[in-house]
């Protein structure tokens, strides 16, 4: 995984929690007096490591194992996670475009009629207006569709129930079939490929959410390191002109187009935690067969305005 930028005490406390060590082990492996440990945790982010300790730090993450490496990408990131979804909230809450759906309780933004500039070679194209979902629809969200319907339920969870640590996380191993389901439960639809364009890039044909700018570190794809999904919230920097987020990365999302009438095989957008940043553009274009389920592949909904 890539290293951490700058160590503090709640960085060093993650990583001791990912490799489940005492705090005298801990000490042992960094080369610290063990009453370091406690006093580094407990000034957390106010307390800038030396610069001898941030290496020692590089080391021991670097040469953990990759089980503890993944714990600790995934440590960091809940935890930004907690730290900012108060904040989305409170913003989302004073942006009058948002409602929450009555059925699934979604968060949605309204997304204004009018001309879009869509495609490589932004087209000017007319859409009605519309709301979509400001998260794409998360395992905790697909276990309320579950429970409702009895629609079974997606491959990783154990039991038929979301696992814990992933409740924020998007759903994957869906189908199109099963979006639909979900959709067709929630009175929405899922977007056709040209709403879900316009939502990620506004109106004036932005090349990513954020603006024309290729930063990879706004939105959660292969170069992040991560290597797994993330929590919808994560990202607010990469949040689209309509307050929409995850719009590029974590999870590529189904949309109702279908690649060419008849053919069974449905448009796909805004690319995955596993794909290279040269593929999070918008106005890229992907299918798929109805029937394909992996990892990294969600989705979100859309409804009259």
């Amino acid at each position: 995984m890539a290293g951490v930028t700058r160590w503090t005490g709640r960085e060093a406390g993650l990583l001791r929690k990912a490799m489940r060590k005492t705090g005298k082990a801990f000490a042992e492996l960094v080369g610290v007096n063990p009453r370091q440990i406690p006093r580094w945790e407990g000034r957390g982010e106010t307390l800038e490591l030396s610069l001898a300790n941030q290496a020692a730090l590089d080391t021991v993450l670097a040469q953990a194992d990759p089980a503890v490496q993944q714990r600790f990408a995934t440590l960091l990131t809940e935890r930004a996670a907690v730290e900012q979804d108060e904040r989305a909230e409170e913003l989302l809450r004073r942006d009058t475009r948002t409602s929450r759906h009555p059925v699934d309780g979604k968060l949605m933004t309204v997304v204004d009629e009018g001309i879009y500039l869509s495609g490589p070679d932004s087209r000017s194209v007319w859409l009605e207006p519309y709301r979509i979902d400001v998260y794409p629809t998360t395992n905790a969200d697909y276990e309320r569709f579950v429970s409702a319907t009895g629609h079974r339920s997606p491959r990783h969870w154990s039991a038929g129930r979301c696992p814990d640590d992933l409740v924020t996380h998007p759903v994957v191993w869906v189908t199109w079939h099963d979006a639909t389901a979900y959709a067709r439960w929630a009175g929405k639809t899922l977007p056709t490929a040209q709403q879900w364009e316009k939502a990620a890039r506004g109106p004036r044909g932005r090349l990513y959410p954020w603006g024309n700018d290729p930063t990879a570190a706004k939105c959660n794809v292969s170069e992040t390191g991560i290597d797994a999904t993330t929590p919808v919230s994560r990202y607010q920097s990469g949040v689209s002109p309509y307050g929409a987020f995850d719009l590029c990365g974590n999870v590529w999302e189904w949309c109702s187009t279908e690649e060419q009438p008849g053919s069974g095989r449905y448009e796909l957008k805004g690319s995955a935690f596993t794909s290279p940043f040269e593929r999070t553009t918008p106005s890229l274009q992907n299918a798929a067969n109805a029937t394909m389920q992996d990892n990294d592949t969600g989705f979100r909904c859309v409804s009259p305005p």
